[in-house]
């Protein structure tokens, strides 16, 4: 079995969802073969050498789970994209490329979190190039940590009121962007998060039948799971 989760934003103001989580690294995923978390685990990341509150729970049940032999796949999003290397030694999870493809029940099937493919969104994409620069997040790192988990908390109320403002087109996604990503890595599957639009659009790509699976965002009501039967990756 294998599991597809994204946009849980874990957060120190979230307890409840914090919690669907660890019950669902300690029972259902442990049934898993392996399982992919599609961006934005946590709402906003500081920096690996934040162990505070949430963030060490998390660390800690995501060992415990890889080390019974779960694969635990990560990809980063675009509330916590400077997750890095440590982080991943830390909890034994495997960190993806921003775009993935695996082979999912014989299918080429294309992982992403799903900003990317937001291109009508030109402030954003313009950002998004300056933060996954070196010299940006080098300055960021370089702040104590006290003013980062500051920094973010500020983050997130911009963030909200920002998305507010825009519409909600804006913040879809691009079918034509789709379409063309799709074409590039050669997949008829794609499984994204990131929109909070769950659902399954299926259409035409350059003449075969094409799927694109949205995953839910996760609430204090729990979350919602994606799951394939036994796959050989």
């Amino acid at each position: 079995m294998i599991l597809f989760i994204s946009d849980l934003h874990l957060s120190f103001d979230k307890p409840q969802i914090t919690r669907h989580f660890i019950h669902f690294l300690q029972t259902n995923a442990r049934q898993a073969s392996s399982v992919y978390i599609l961006g934005d685990l946590f709402d906003a990341w500081v920096g690996d050498d934040d162990f505070t509150g949430t963030s060490a729970k998390v660390r800690r049940e995501l060992k415990q789970l890889t080390d019974t032999g779960v694969n635990v796949y990560l990809q980063r999003g675009n509330r916590d994209f400077l997750i890095s290397e440590r982080f991943a030694r830390g909890t034994g999870v495997v960190l993806l490329d921003d775009y993935t493809v695996i082979e999912l029940e014989g299918q080429r099937t294309l992982l992403t979190h799903g900003d990317l493919l937001c291109s009508d969104d030109i402030a954003y994409q313009a950002f998004r190039v300056k933060s996954r620069s070196q010299a940006w997040q080098q300055n960021v790192l370089s702040k104590p940590l006290w003013l980062r988990l500051l920094a973010a908390r500020w983050y997130r109320l911009r963030s909200f009121w920002y998305k507010f403002k825009k519409s909600s087109d804006i913040m879809d996604v691009n079918p034509m962007t789709v379409k063309h990503i799709m074409a590039q890595y050669d997949c008829s599957q794609l499984i994204h998060g990131h929109t909070h639009r769950a659902g399954k659009h299926e259409f035409m790509l350059n003449g075969v039948k094409a799927t694109r699976i949205v995953l839910s965002e996760w609430s204090n009501h729990g979350g919602s799971v994606l799951s394939f039967g036994e796959t050989s990756e």
